[in-house]
């Protein structure tokens, strides 16, 4: 098993989710060669032509995950394989979150506070007679 292959596990869950056998050429490597070639490819970042030669040739493998795009066929495999997410321990993408257009070090903002840290480091350390 390598190292972004799925476990077998994994691919009995998975198994019962993707579609069947369509009406047409069969793949000679199977279902799983092919989800483990999307997964690897979502892993590691690389180009589609930089697949490894055991996934088969990358442009059949990239034709049929692009035909399960387009039939929504990943949409019902994310669905299914969904688990409940507990609000309480969510994660928060930075993507997302915007920072106010003060926090990039603009000016302004009060500097009552700057004073009052001053004089409490200033204070004298012995009282004149």
């Amino acid at each position: 098993m390598n190292r972004h292959s799925l476990s077998d596990a994994q691919w009995e869950k998975l198994q019962a989710v993707l579609p069947r056998a369509r009406p047409g050429p069969v793949s000679k490597l199977g279902d799983r060669v092919f989800v483990d070639a999307v997964l690897y490819r979502a892993r590691t970042g690389i180009p589609w032509r930089d697949l490894p030669e055991r996934f088969g040739p990358w442009k059949t493998v990239y034709n049929r995950f692009d035909n399960w795009s387009k039939r929504g066929v990943w949409e019902k495999v994310f669905k299914a394989l969904q688990i409940d997410v507990d609000p309480s321990c969510s994660i928060v993408d930075a993507s997302i979150v915007r920072a106010h257009q003060d926090s990039a070090g603009g000016k302004g903002g009060s500097n009552t506070m700057l004073w009052d840290a001053l004089e409490e480091a200033f204070l004298p350390s012995c009282t004149r007679s």
